[in-house]
């Protein structure tokens, strides 16, 4: 009696140290998971202007970003002082890009025919105006600075002679 629970002891030592180990995940594998559990879909820090540097808070980020530039490309197209022959009320899809640099660059402007045949010069304005924003810094993601790409609305209404 005496061997068999020497030998039950033993066999249950020797098993019972496999409990002990621990699982080793490859960088690989860790890699893939923590990749799949990020949303690229949103950044941490929305990208800034000087004058948005203040703001601590995502939604505030965002909202002083999209006003001051929505206020620049508004105050430069308004200085063209333009007339035009029909009344014109229509929304132009503006699409940029904002690199991890900072550089913020057209990417396109979705314009009808007849916004062309009655402001023929107003896609060189809106470029013209974007090229003459103050300095950008780029989102950040992770603390590492992202590409974002952003669509802002730009609302013209005009009254025609």
């Amino acid at each position: 009696m005496k061997y068999y629970s020497i030998l039950i002891l033993f066999l249950l030592l020797t098993t019972s140290c496999q409990f002990f180990e621990t699982e080793k995940i490859s960088s690989d594998i860790f890699y893939e998971d923590e990749m799949e559990s990020i949303d690229w879909k949103e950044v941490d820090q929305y990208p800034s202007f000087v004058a948005c540097e203040s703001y601590t808070e995502k939604l505030a980020q965002k909202s002083c970003f999209e006003t001051t530039l929505s206020t620049h490309l508004y105050q430069s197209i308004q200085e063209k002082k333009f007339s035009t022959v029909k009344d014109m009320h229509d929304t132009i899809p503006l699409s940029f890009t904002i690199s991890r640099e900072g550089v913020i660059e057209v990417t396109n402007i979705h314009m009808d025919s007849l916004l062309t045949l009655e402001l023929p010069l107003f896609e060189r304005w809106i470029m013209e105006s974007v090229g003459s924003l103050p300095n950008l810094s780029p989102a950040y993601k992770r603390g590492l600075p992202v590409q974002t790409q952003f669509t802002l609305p730009i609302v013209l209404k005009t009254e025609g002679l």
